[in-house]
């Protein structure tokens, strides 16, 4: 087993990962920003090692003063968890340069997937179901006018290296292909530093699926059930559930076979989630994360399989032993992203002291958080704050019980997201389940004595 991590983030993963490793018997070591100097995974680790000002950029993505501080703490493996440097391929062949372990695949596997037309490409080559689009990027405006002819319109064009819909473009008709290609490309390139972008047929209804993988570096592969990621708000994750309701077992089990056939032909070793879309009773392929998911616990609960425990596990070069009744749901669980945004203002980032936080607790009930009363929430980085899990005998159960724990979970000081997941989990759609990434587009928020309410707008 490795000696000593150093964790190269911050919030509440960094002190999930840092958890994992007291158990385990591992040293960890914080990296903070002068705007974490309060912060808990700053005090709960073993070592700490201030990188920076507040802003990112000088901070938790400055890879001299990360690596600089893993030699100087004697780190021998370095873990990303999510978001930052999780799949950088450039500081992961920095980390193999100076001898130190990156808790995850080899950069050269994070570049390929990192790179989503090269990701659809390898996919396709281990038979995986792709979209109809482009076969790898599309370099001029009469490339994706020929994917138009061929799949026909609308269609969808995306940014190589992108995500959050940043340098994406729906395209209706041929007419409007040349302005969506040139903006897209210049967003994707001042956002992401790379230009190129891909094609692929748009479907405006669909729900988004992914399956939760494991391999280690003696061909073991491991393919948990699959997690429904459906409830989104401008392409961002705000509700997980496992497993996907109303899902036939013919469709969960063909995502998990592609999911394994996948990461089988990469080589993969690691944690990693292949995602999908499913539509009309198909599936196809959308990208691969090669890092922890933030919704990870969501599969932890109904698993009973430390994710992270497993991670360092691997990286050390010991092989997966996971049960056998692991790899088949026990009950349901579903997860809240508890996020300081106010969603009736288009969901605006909140910032500031925490006055009271009063997390939930009871069976089936666990909260991943780094808040405690009094904290100063920066305005600097990603504005989640908690992730609410619950877990229960069936979906319905869950329902019932994550509805308790959200009424039960008290933040003040800034606005949350608590208020839309006690509006979503009221909606009789959703607790009929198979929603698609619709459901709150589709929908107005409203505020009813203190309350938000959903209201349809649309069919």
């Amino acid at each position: 087993m490795i000696g000593k991590v150093l964790v190269a983030n911050r919030g509440e993963i960094a002190l999930r990962i840092i958890r994992a490793c007291r158990e385990l018997g591992v040293r960890s070591v914080a990296v903070y920003s002068t705007a974490d100097r309060d912060s808990l995974h700053h005090e709960l680790a073993d070592e700490s090692v201030c990188i920076g000002p507040p802003p990112a950029v000088s901070s938790y993505l400055n890879v001299p003063a990360i690596i600089s501080a893993a030699e100087l703490t004697g780190a021998d493996a370095v873990h990303p968890g999510y978001g930052f440097l999780a799949e950088n391929a450039r500081f992961a062949e920095i980390c193999e340069r100076v001898g130190l372990k990156f808790v995850g695949p080899d950069s050269s596997t994070i570049a390929r997937m990192g790179d989503k037309a090269e990701a659809r490409v390898a996919a396709a080559e281990a038979g995986v179901p792709v979209t109809p689009g482009s076969e790898g990027h599309c370099e001029s405006v009469e490339e994706v006018k020929r994917v138009g002819a061929e799949v026909g319109y609308p269609l969808v064009i995306k940014a190589s290296a992108g995500g959050g819909g940043k340098g994406m473009r729906v395209v209706e008709a041929e007419v409007e292909v040349e302005a969506a290609y040139l903006g897209a490309s210049r967003e994707a390139g001042a956002n992401f530093g790379d230009g190129s972008v891909y094609v692929e047929k748009y479907l405006e209804r669909f729900r988004h699926v992914e399956v939760q993988v494991l391999a280690d570096s003696h061909g073991e592969t491991v393919t948990f059930p699959e997690r429904d990621c459906s409830i989104q708000r401008r392409y961002q994750k705000l509700i997980e559930e496992s497993p996907a309701p109303g899902l036939p077992g013919d469709v969960r089990e063909g995502l998990m076979a592609a999911s394994a056939d996948l990461i089988g032909s990469l080589g993969y070793e690691g944690a990693g989630t292949v995602e999908f879309v499913y539509a009309d009773g198909e599936f196809y392929f959308i990208e691969m994360n090669t890092r922890l998911q933030v919704e990870h616990p969501v599969t932890e609960m109904i698993s009973g399989v430390d994710i992270v425990a497993e991670q360092l596990k691997v990286v050390s070069g010991e092989r997966l032993e996971i049960p056998e009744d692991a790899l088949s749901p026990d009950g349901h669980a579903i997860e809240f992203r508890i996020n300081a945004e106010d969603p009736s203002r288009n969901f605006l980032p909140q910032a500031g002291l925490v006055e009271v936080y009063n997390p939930p607790g009871g069976p089936g009930v666990r909260v991943d958080s780094h808040l405690y009363a009094g904290y100063v929430v920066p305005p600097h980085y990603d504005s989640l704050l908690a992730k609410l899990i619950v877990h229960a005998r069936d979906r319905e159960a869950s329902i019932r019980r994550g509805l308790r724990a959200l009424d039960e979970f008290a933040v003040s000081g800034m606005e949350t997201t608590l208020p839309l997941h006690l509006a979503v989990l009221e909606d009789e759609e959703f607790r009929r389940g198979g929603v698609t990434t619709r459901f709150l587009a589709d929908r107005e928020l409203e505020s009813e004595g203190g309350l938000l309410r959903l209201n349809r707008t649309s069919v």
